[in-house]
């Protein structure tokens, strides 16, 4: 893992004041960090993640002078966990809600794994008049499940079998498949404290978001993106192979960017910390 720099970031805000929740459409409040003053970088998180896992880069970004933005996805961390809306239509929908609420313009959105899918939903659904670039970080996209017409994906029966573990015991699954999400130099406490977030996220949150990532096909959807895009991917992606998402995915899009980190895990916010940090700094201000 990275070394780090002590910061001393600007956590003045420019306005009076920011709600901690912004209601969704179907009055779901979900619960958002807004740190910061200039121009907005809005993160959106992992499969059952929550929006504190941003938070190694958000501080030195707040002291770059951007302005971060993070939520917890709906059923996850501290927003509101209804039985339904983990379908990618309503996910980028209460994405919309966010960028609505905070009054977002000319933002930078970044997300995760999953998360690739939210923001290609919400630009194809919602339009880019307010969205400068992307970033997708080891995403999911464009397709990971098995069918005639994608023979390299990974076949239904193994997705059913980790629904399974997942209804039977969560926190063992977790444990289970961490080691490949990290490096061996990762400490154990920064694994506990990763591990925690996911605990955060409900079961029905989980098993719902694992089947729009594993059975929604984004491959109609690519080639319509036309903000800038910055795709980054580990070569020791465990998760979301390179070959199967990110290179798919960079092809997909036009003049989409591929940045590939050598000996990275699926989890390098945790793992290539400065140099994601660096590499999210430097296209927010392109």
């Amino acid at each position: 893992m990275e070394g780090r720099t002590a910061l001393k970031p600007d956590m003045s805000v420019p306005h009076a004041s920011r709600s901690p929740f912004v209601t969704a459409g179907d009055g779901t409040r979900l619960y958002c960090k807004d740190w910061g003053a200039g121009q907005p970088v809005l993160f959106i998180s992992s499969w059952s993640a929550n929006a504190d896992m941003w938070q190694y880069q958000m501080i030195p970004m707040i002291a770059a002078g951007l302005r971060c933005v993070a939520y917890d996805r709906r059923g996850h961390g501290r927003s509101g966990e209804p039985s339904s809306g983990y379908d990618y239509d309503t996910l980028a929908d209460d994405l919309s809600a966010v960028i609505g609420d905070r009054d977002l313009r000319g933002v930078t959105l970044v997300g995760h794994s999953v998360a690739a899918g939210e923001i290609v939903r919400y630009l194809t659904r919602h339009g880019s008049g307010r969205v400068a670039r992307i970033v997708l970080i080891a995403p999911t996209t464009p397709f990971i499940l098995q069918t005639p017409d994608n023979p390299d994906g990974v076949p239904n029966a193994a997705f059913e079998q980790v629904r399974a573990l997942l209804a039977t015991d969560f926190p063992k699954w977790l444990d289970d498949n961490s080691a490949p999400f990290f490096v061996p130099e990762t400490s154990p406490a920064m694994k506990a404290w990763v591990l925690s977030l996911n605990l955060q996220c409900s079961l029905v949150a989980a098993l719902g978001c694992n089947h729009a990532f594993c059975e929604t096909d984004f491959r109609p959807e690519l080639p319509k993106v036309s903000v800038p895009t910055l795709i980054i991917h580990g070569d020791k992606d465990a998760s979301t192979p390179l070959e199967l998402t990110g290179r798919r995915t960079a092809k997909l899009i036009p003049g989409a960017e591929l940045k590939i980190y050598e000996g990275a895990p699926h989890g390098l916010m945790f793992t290539h910390m400065d140099r994601l940090t660096r590499d999210l700094i430097a296209f927010a201000r392109s």
